[in-house]
């Protein structure tokens, strides 16, 4: 593909000669003659004037540089966009695997591709265009919508609910049951029936051995356009607005209730029956058993305000020479 036409492609402003070959994408440290990169962050800028890469999208206010520029108001999207044009993933054409176990009653809609060893149960319903792939459970009475796509050993729990363009990684189960117990009279913890479902609207992405749990009464929401990452753990109760992003082995306890475009960067956690408001952060680790204002961003365990976190570490780490000069002055 030359330039010029991935320019198009991409709606990007090209500066540079458009009939210079490019036959892939790489990363800016990696990237060869041939490839185009590109530049989000500023501390790479530096990678962009040294580069083998035949282009880099860049922001339109980016200095110029002696390799190519396809100047774009958002590089990474452009990026990203760019490797779908490049690459190309598995096809699976429409059929029933023959191993494949589907109760008579369940429905499936047009072109679905049911893999190996994938079990369908009773009364569930999936729409047009859908991919199983293999030993993929789908538990009885669930209803799933078109362009489903769910990875190998994913599952769906009884009664669950999913939009259209629900995609579901390795592992991901949605609808487990929920952490319920009471303590009876003797001691022993008595489970509590998980009845509610969990339900995903459209375009909700769950990645790899990540747990949306059950509600034991009314039910679990993750709402549309909302990506949960590998390992995350979605309590029984809790409600994740539209566009909201759980990084990695993110803990949201039961009846959580995260607002819209919310970032829980990795390991961060939140106690249950809290409520974080819309665009909240919590940095990486932290952990909130409060509610968040809309917009606050959090760090640290127990959380507090970030700027407030930053000062605390600097603080932190003087600590040591603190304490000798205290221990200097007592003997004085």
């Amino acid at each position: 593909m030359q330039l010029a036409e991935l320019a198009l492609l991409l709606n990007a402003r090209l500066e540079g000669n458009p009939e210079t070959e490019v036959t892939g994408v790489a990363g800016i440290e990696e990237a060869g003659p041939g490839h185009v990169t590109f530049v989000a962050n500023p501390k790479y800028s530096p990678l962009a004037r040294a580069t083998r890469a035949a282009a880099v999208l860049v922001t339109e206010d980016f200095p110029a540089i002696a390799a190519a520029t396809l100047r774009t108001a958002n590089p990474y999207l452009a990026f990203a966009r760019a490797i779908e044009l490049f690459y190309q993933p598995p096809a699976y054409p429409s059929g029933i695997h023959s191993t494949a176990v589907i109760h008579p009653t369940a429905r499936l809609g047009r072109d679905c591709h049911i893999g190996a060893y994938v079990v369908i149960e009773a009364n569930v319903q999936i729409g047009d265009h859908a991919v199983l792939l293999p030993h993929v459970v789908i538990y009885p009475n669930a209803r799933i919508g078109n362009r489903f796509f769910a990875h190998a050993h994913a599952v769906v729990r009884e009664g669950c609910r999913l939009g259209d363009q629900v995609v579901l990684q390795n592992g991901a189960i949605v609808g487990a049951d929920g952490f319920g117990f009471a303590k009876d009279d003797e001691g022993r913890w008595h489970k509590i029936l998980q009845s509610g479902p969990a339900v995903l609207e459209d375009a909700v992405e769950v990645q790899a051995n990540a747990c949306i749990d059950r509600a034991s009464v009314g039910e679990t929401r993750i709402a549309q356009g909302a990506k949960i990452d590998n390992l995350v753990q979605v309590g029984h109760g809790s409600t994740v607005g539209e566009n909201t992003l759980l990084c990695a082995q993110v803990g949201l306890a039961g009846s959580s209730h995260l607002g819209r475009n919310v970032i829980l960067a990795g390991q961060a956690a939140v106690a249950g029956h809290c409520t974080i408001g819309d665009g909240a952060i919590l940095t990486a680790q932290s952990a909130v058993s409060h509610d968040v204002p809309p917009g606050k961003m959090m760090s640290g365990s127990p959380g507090i305000d970030n700027r407030l976190w930053l000062r605390c570490v600097a603080a932190y780490s003087r600590l040591p020479e603190m304490v000798k000069q205290l221990r200097k002055q007592g003997k004085e």
